[in-house]
């Protein structure tokens, strides 16, 4: 008893210092995200952490810094660029100036619908796209793909056609697409971070933006743009990525274990999507009520043979575009 005793006693010993030491050694790991709390690519990311970090032993261990508190989507991805930030949630807009292949996805109506853009994310076309991103200069590995929702236009005034649209400032992200898919819609595309829509609409430096309903909601640009047209002109998915220096710091073991729960996590970001959509368009409708009725159907009027005809060529020849789909792009096979 005495010699298992003291063997037990040793074993427990020598296993508090592999734990001790992993705890010395564990990588933390900074993830940031534009978005507030219990947004869900945000929700997503956090479950995606703990079950990393349980996965991993305690060897990698997150950090979470969301509603933008480190700066905007640009100012994140540079500082993901250098290693001082881990891990983020990137808009493709950001993306596709230094990606040109990426810009495929950022094209007014190349998805018909929402389910066609998962279809096309979670088949070979979306891996591609994802590798593209990886073996660029970028300074980031793409791991999986987030739902960025469908972007509808709202604005301080009501939009009911693209005469309506005219000559009205356009808040867009910051990629010369977004830029000339608005000015051919009628508008004048305007680029800005995020962070500075509120006070723009506020102040009238701008007249509207365009993006999906839990955005509107959350970020509380509803208070000051009351009309939603629901023009559909962009289903975006939006890539979890890692840093490379961080990346390289991963064993082998570590980042199949980061792929893998990226990959849930893009699945459990789906579900929490849905759900917050649904909600977030059913309170703003409350919010609008008495005010006017806002949800504005423009789908079938805005069309991607209409834009085309307005006079911007460029957003279907888009430089740099890769020509490995053609467009508008097929629904994958099942």
């Amino acid at each position: 008893m005495t010699g298992i005793s003291a063997y037990t006693h040793h074993f427990m010993y020598l296993n508090q210092i592999e734990r001790s030491f992993s705890a010395a050694h564990a990588l933390e790991i900074k993830f940031a995200d534009i978005h507030p709390a219990g947004y869900p690519t945000v929700v997503a990311e956090e479950n995606m952490g703990k079950a990393l970090t349980k996965e991993s032993n305690g060897e990698l261990t997150f950090k979470y810094f969301h509603g933008g508190v480190l700066g905007s989507e640009k100012e994140v991805v540079e500082q993901a660029q250098v290693g001082a930030v881990q891990m983020t949630r990137v808009s493709l807009g950001i993306v596709g100036p230094v990606v040109p292949d990426v810009n495929v996805f950022n094209m007014p109506f190349i998805f018909r619908d929402q389910a066609h853009m998962r279809a096309v994310i979670d088949g070979d076309v979306g891996d591609a796209i994802l590798d593209k991103i990886t073996q660029s200069e970028f300074g980031l590995v793409a791991l999986a793909w987030m739902d960025g929702g469908t972007r509808n236009i709202y604005t301080k005034k009501p939009v009911r056609s693209l005469e309506d649209l005219k000559g009205m400032k356009i808040r867009v992200q910051g990629n010369p697409m977004f830029i000339e898919t608005i000015n051919a819609m009628g508008g004048n595309g305007i680029a800005m971070d995020t962070g500075e829509i509120f006070s723009a609409l506020q102040t009238g430096v701008i007249d509207g933006a365009e993006n999906n309903p839990p955005t509107l909601l959350e970020h509380n640009h509803f208070q000051n743009a009351k009309f939603y047209s629901l023009t559909g002109h962009l289903i975006l998915p939006e890539p979890i990525v890692m840093s490379k220096i961080t990346w390289d710091k991963l064993t082998p073991e570590q980042q199949t274990l980061v792929k893998k729960a990226a990959k849930a996590a893009q699945l459990e970001e789906r579900a929490l999507w849905d759900a917050k959509s649904a909600s977030s368009e059913e309170k703003l409708k409350a919010q609008f009520d008495g005010v006017v009725r806002s949800f504005v159907p423009m789908h079938s009027i805005v069309r991607i043979d209409e834009v085309e005809r307005m006079g911007t060529p460029k957003i279907s020849e888009a430089k740099g575009v890769s020509n490995i789909m053609p467009f508008p792009m097929p629904m994958p096979d099942k």
